[in-house]
């Protein structure tokens, strides 16, 4: 079978929805560094659904890697002319098959920085997007400050350096469009975080200062920042999903994308240089995007957490396998209704009640087979962004924290490397080393594991959460945590415990 690529888009299957515009027509308009699944499954896929229409042809895509490791993507790329497939998966096993050919290039940053900067700096470049994670933006969990001391940053901050950051590469081309009378383009945070757009204007503009105070004031002050949201559970891409795309459509594609049928995308309406109209295939542009922000992030984001480390400690491997299990399907409900909902504003247009049930249908889909393990990747990236703002919220005002802290506890346990059936658990994590060393020291101390303060915070010091923690911590070493997560269920609030009450 040929791979995918220009040439071979004729000769595909009439089940696979291929471009019907122009792409030799498209030029690019956004530049995304950190091209992955997910802005694959999302923001190309939107773009592309507009290229369709006819319109925004030159809103096309440039994608780019900045890390070493999107050489593979890189490679990809090239070979397929940044054609892939996307592939959406239904609940009841039907694939729905799409070639996207939104993104038009593809720079690879570590081979050449001049590349990148100087498409970011062109005229036609209006946007420049971002999907780094939620840990790609320099700051401390903790305290919110950037670090001036990565090596990464301090290299790039040497005169003369080629940059190799995200912040190198976005900040020195827009240097070169204040110079030559260019409007500074938007930059666009696609990540997980709360207030992503002021998050990112704090580390690029803080980036900036330490390069020149005055550049730091200008980018604070003059380069648009907008809010987004995003949502669309996109799991890695196997060889088994490379196989069932070759098998039942006849599409060789060495790096296909694989994704749920669920899509959202709300984006604060704030270019001033321009955007694509986006509104006509589905996003959301609204003036305030925190309400959905922290809607998503509490319920879904932090819903996986809450799913993914205890699950793993049961045995479960994947996403659909542990919320399909009565036990801990009650335990993420408890978890959504009675800790997370308490602490979100009103949410236009959107009825809490129906996206909760929406959400946990989503998470048991059997057809994504998306893992725990995936979702606790970098768990200390994302256990502050998205769980500890819930807990910390519903400690100040008094009210439950007992899932919360469960979800902490179990997230110790399966850093001591295994689950309740004594297989392995690996911690991918870019604090691994800090947190095993607490996890395993061996002093006795129920409570090491809290004390990694760069993570935590001060919550050890609240008697409420340090108590809960240690004896959720003891019962699932001595008890297990099945056992364990019966006796969390069983003690119910009023609210859940009211037939038809509703948290929503």
């Amino acid at each position: 079978m040929p791979r995918l690529d220009a040439t071979t888009l004729s000769t595909l299957s009439a089940s696979v929805w291929t471009p019907r515009y122009d792409r030799a027509a498209v030029t690019t308009g956004i530049v995304h560094l950190g091209v992955g699944g997910f802005h694959r499954s999302h923001q190309a896929m939107y773009v592309d659904r507009l290229l369709e229409t006819g319109q925004a042809q030159d809103w096309g895509i440039c994608g780019v890697g900045v890390r070493p490791a999107d050489r593979r993507m890189a490679e990809v790329m090239a070979a397929q002319d940044c054609l892939y497939t996307l592939v959406v998966k239904h609940p009841d096993g039907f694939l729905d098959a799409r070639v996207v050919g939104s993104v038009v290039e593809y720079l690879f940053a570590p081979d050449d920085p001049e590349a990148v900067v100087e498409k970011m700096a062109a005229p036609g470049t209006r946007i420049v997007s971002l999907t780094v994670t939620e840990g790609g933006y320099n700051t401390s969990p903790d305290t919110g400050a950037f670090d001036a001391e990565a090596p990464d940053v301090v290299a790039d901050l040497r005169p003369g350096a080629a940059p190799r950051t995200t912040f190198g590469l976005v900040t020195e081309a827009l240097v070169r469009r204040r110079e030559r009378g260019l409007a500074p383009f938007a930059v666009v945070s696609c990540d997980n975080v709360p207030g992503n757009g002021h998050l990112a204007r704090g580390s690029f503009a803080a980036f900036a200062a330490l390069r020149d105070p005055a550049l730091g004031e200008w980018v604070a002050a003059e380069v648009p920042f907008p809010d987004s949201m995003v949502d669309r559970i996109t799991p890695v891409t196997t060889d088994a999903d490379r196989a069932e795309l070759d098998t039942r459509f006849g599409v060789a594609d060495a790096w296909p994308v694989v994704c749920e049928p669920f899509t959202q995308w709300v984006l604060e309406d704030s270019f001033p240089g321009g955007r694509p109209p986006l509104e006509d295939v589905g996003v959301q542009l609204v003036a305030d995007v925190a309400p959905y922000e922290l809607m998503k992030l509490r319920l879904l984001n932090a819903g996986h957490q809450v799913l993914g480390h205890l699950g793993r400690l049961a045995g479960h491997v994947y996403v659909h396998e542990a919320c399909q299990d009565a036990l801990f399907r009650e335990f993420l409900l408890g978890y959504l209704d009675d800790e997370a909902t308490p602490t979100l504003p009103p949410v236009p247009g959107i009825d809490l009640r129906r996206y909760k049930a929406d959400l946990v249908g989503r998470f048991a889909n059997p057809a994504v087979r998306d893992t725990l393990a995936r979702l606790c990747e970098n768990a200390s990236d994302r256990i502050p962004q998205f769980l500890l703002p819930v807990l910390r919220a519903d400690l100040a005002a008094g009210r439950e924290i007992r899932r919360s802290v469960a979800v902490l506890a179990g997230w110790a346990r399966t850093a001591e490397g295994a689950d309740d059936a004594g297989r392995p658990i690996e911690l991918a994590d870019p604090r691994r080393d800090a947190l095993l060393a607490r996890a395993r020291s061996g002093d006795g101390d129920p409570l090491a594991f809290l004390r990694e303060r760069d993570v935590f915070g001060d919550l050890v010091d609240h008697p409420r959460v340090a108590g809960a923690f240690a004896a959720t911590l003891t019962s699932l070493r001595a008890r297990g945590t099945r056992a364990t997560i019966e006796d969390l269920v069983r003690v119910r609030t009023p609210e859940r415990a009211a037939p038809g009450s509703s948290a929503g």
